[in-house]
């Protein structure tokens, strides 16, 4: 076992409150942290497993979770009720889920987002750097391709899915001390390719869609996260790839291998690379550079 682990952090009492008539809003902490987090996973996990009648949508996010409700059948208060219980009833240190690990081949620096981002430069804290070269120098590294082989060098938790539809926020799975962190543009841009890698405070982000944004721009994956016909593989089950709970490993790719792979996912042939996995928080939390060695074993 290294000598690094996880820093738990110890988690407030919830805030519950209403969402109108139909959506119930709870607060695990106001600061991201993987056991804010992965308690919301439990909670919504579980709860969405009791098949409790009434119940519309769950949602969980990176330090909180709503849910919406048919208040025709379901009372809020009963709700709350169920919540509570399951706030008092799981240990994460105790708990675990089925996840999926996926590769996901990046094109780092690739020359559709360094066009975008060379456009917006007048919206950003260094208009004489790339986003790369900002956020390298940001977080004490010595070049860019020593910041992108830590960004890619361990996998990263998906922690919700929002913004827009099938957009997943990843979480780094690092101790907080190996955490990038980086600031949003100063002003949004008007523009982002689809498919496009960006991060933004400790959130790498994957656009499935051409649209504006904020996020630092590093590179673009040939494949999609959303697939609203659900043609490719691995969509099978829905239109968002991939879910909360599931697990990204963020593999570098050349203009060659990304040409290919791209050309295979528009033709339909492409088989994603993914398998699923029991995640146990605790083995993360106790030896996090092994037990993610120890995750990616099932892409080789």
């Amino acid at each position: 076992m290294s000598e690094q682990t996880i820093t738990r952090q110890e988690l407030p009492s919830p805030r519950y409150e209403y969402g109108g008539d139909d959506w119930v809003f709870v607060e695990l902490d106001e600061a991201m942290s993987f056991d804010a987090n992965f308690k919301a996973q439990a909670i919504t996990q579980e709860i969405r497993q009791n098949s409790l009648e009434g119940l519309v949508e769950v949602a969980p996010s990176n330090a909180s979770y709503l849910i919406q409700f048919d208040p025709a059948v379901l009372h809020p208060d009963e709700l709350i009720e169920e919540l509570k219980s399951l706030e008092d009833e799981i240990d994460v240190s105790d708990y675990q889920w089925e996840a999926r690990v996926f590769d996901i081949p990046v094109f780092y620096d690739d020359p559709w987002t360094h066009d975008t981002l060379m456009d917006f430069r007048e919206r950003h804290q260094d208009p004489d750097a790339t986003d790369l070269e900002y956020s390298a120098e940001l977080n004490g590294f010595d070049s860019v391709e020593a910041f992108i082989d830590h960004h890619s060098g361990a996998p990263h938790m998906v922690t919700m899915i929002g913004f827009v539809p099938g957009l997943p926020f990843c979480f780094q799975m690092v101790p907080r001390d190996e955490q990038i962190e980086v600031p949003k543009y100063e002003q949004p841009r008007t523009a982002t390719p689809s498919r496009a890698i960006g991060f933004g405070g400790a959130f790498t982000a994957i656009y499935p869609v051409p649209g504006a944004g904020g996020y630092q721009l590093y590179g673009r994956t040939p494949v999609e996260v959303l697939d609203v016909d659900q043609e490719l593989s691995a969509f099978e089950d829905s239109m968002v790839l991939p879910n909360p709970g599931d697990i990204l490993n963020f593999r570098q790719i050349d203009r060659e291998e990304y040409d290919a792979i791209r050309e295979e996912v528009e033709d339909g042939s492409y088989e994603y690379n993914y398998d699923r996995v029991d995640f146990e928080p605790q083995a993360f939390f106790e030896d996090p550079d092994g037990y993610n060695e120890q995750l990616l074993e099932v892409l080789e």
